[in-house]
């Protein structure tokens, strides 16, 4: 795939294409059904696919005081992106500038005259331009005056609901990982350097790696302990483990951390960058009246995330 990141002004060096547009945080399943309509329809006419999204979250511009919670950080965005066959993702810029454009001055002037798009799906509930004011219904009119066929792509439902971001985020945030992974279609990534921590798991016997997340937005699930894999940078083994999200009340913190413990490794990750994929929550996080109490429920959440990993496998 691709990846422009579109700044300088005048036509890109394109050919015609068949695109869509929107934010896209965590590629989805309703993005991915999307996608898919993207990408068949332009391998069936024989032109380019592309996906247009943006370098921040237009609500974080349009609203000065709006914190989002992210879903992916934009290079785990791209990656998934990039599954899906699309063949060139173009990175907007997102300012007041862009904000201030009506739907018709951006599909004229950005859509169809720099990156010569002749086809564009829209999501079932997606509106662009300024103040959202029109609809499909004029998307349509305005692509009609340029040569451009916008199409409405049916919408992807999960159990009779409707997949989308805020959906994926409601599960992420209650700790539903199960449910999560389903909507998403992916495992729940969270992406981190390791950094120095407290290291009362080395002295349990239980080592952990305190993640500091790269994306200082992004969504942490629910405090609890949960089983994970974990890849490290330059490897591309994930390795079973477990995180344990919260504020270690046994120690007295006060402060949310990410711990996670690989299980069978005894390397060095200071300075190393993590994926985490957080998979099942376990148990909540409790303060336990001694260590050595904790040390013994730690062995017993190793053990059942063993086992949960074990009957996955066999099934």
């Amino acid at each position: 795939m691709r990846t422009i990141y579109l700044q300088e002004k005048g036509p890109s060096d394109l050919p015609a294409c068949v695109a869509t547009i929107g934010f896209f945080d965590g590629v989805h399943r309703g993005h991915q059904f999307l996608l898919s309509h993207v990408v068949k329809t332009a391998q069936k006419e024989g032109r380019l696919s592309m996906v247009i999204t943006f370098d921040k979250h237009p609500r974080e511009v349009l609203h000065a005081d709006y914190q989002p919670q992210l879903l992916t950080s934009l290079h785990e965005k791209l990656c998934l992106l990039e599954r899906t066959g699309v063949d060139v993702a173009v990175i907007l810029h997102f300012d007041a500038a862009l904000a201030q454009l009506s739907a018709l001055d951006f599909m004229r002037d950005l859509l169809h005259r720099r990156l010569h798009v002749v086809k564009l799906f829209i999501g079932y509930d997606h509106r662009f331009g300024h103040n959202r004011a029109e609809g499909f219904a004029d998307y349509v009119v305005y692509g009609k005056e340029m040569g451009m066929e916008v199409v409405q792509n049916p919408v992807f439902k999960l159990n009779g609901e409707n997949i989308s971001s805020t959906i994926c985020r409601r599960h992420v945030a209650a700790g539903e990982m199960e449910i999560a992974t389903a909507c998403l279609g992916h495992p729940y990534i969270i992406e981190g350097k390791v950094v120095s921590g407290f290291q009362e798991g080395r002295k349990m016997g239980v080592p952990t790696a305190n993640i500091q997340p790269d994306e200082p937005r992004i969504l942490i699930p629910a405090s609890g302990v949960y089983a994970v894999k974990v890849r490290i940078e330059g490897e591309e083994t994930w390795r079973l483990g477990m995180m344990n999200i919260g504020t270690r009340p046994t120690f007295g913190g006060d402060s949310l951390t990410l711990e996670a413990h690989i299980f069978n490794f005894n390397g060095n990750l200071y300075g190393k960058s993590l994926q985490v994929a957080v998979l099942h929550r376990i148990r909540d996080e409790h303060k336990f009246r001694s260590v050595e109490e904790l040390t013994q429920q730690l062995k017993q959440d190793q053990q059942k995330i063993i086992e949960i990993e074990e009957t996955n496998e066999r099934e």
